[in-house]
């Protein structure tokens, strides 16, 4: 008995679009990786990308849970001496609604090429509207 090998090539991938209105970081995060490398999917396969596309919507409206609003903190380097940055979840909210969600799915997918494939798949949007309506994609309740 031989193990089939998935080759990415042949595998279907599907777009969704999730709400991200009201929903706590972290767990909505973990779902969306979860979506993202293809562990839904029967033929799953660690080290090849078979995920599905997802598109957030209302990044804005993320929540976190407890002092996180305040306490959370966000590091960046500008390349120079000195040169870090801090910015609270708050204030990055504000800034950029959609790079909270990027970093955190981030930090769930695995390291390397292969994660960076898997975060192309991802789009996200700070409003209620996006510009994917050609690919169909179907509505994902997490």
């Amino acid at each position: 008995m031989k193990s089939p090998i998935v080759n990415a090539n042949f595998v279907k991938k599907n777009w969704y679009y999730v709400d991200a209105k009201n929903q706590i970081l972290g767990r909505f995060a973990s779902k969306i990786a979860h979506y993202l490398r293809g562990k839904h999917k029967i033929e799953y396969t660690p080290h090849i990308d078979i995920g599905d596309f997802i598109i957030v919507l209302n990044a804005k409206d993320v929540i976190v849970t407890g002092n996180k609003k305040i306490q959370k903190i966000y590091y960046r380097h500008t390349g120079y001496i000195g040169g870090i940055k801090k910015f609270s979840f708050q204030d990055m909210l504000l800034k950029n609604p959609t790079k909270v969600i990027k970093i955190a799915v981030k930090g769930m997918l695995p390291k390397g090429i292969l994660g960076n494939s898997m975060l192309k798949k991802l789009k996200i949007y700070a409003h209620n509207t996006h510009n994917h309506s050609a690919q169909q994609p179907k509505f994902l309740n997490l």
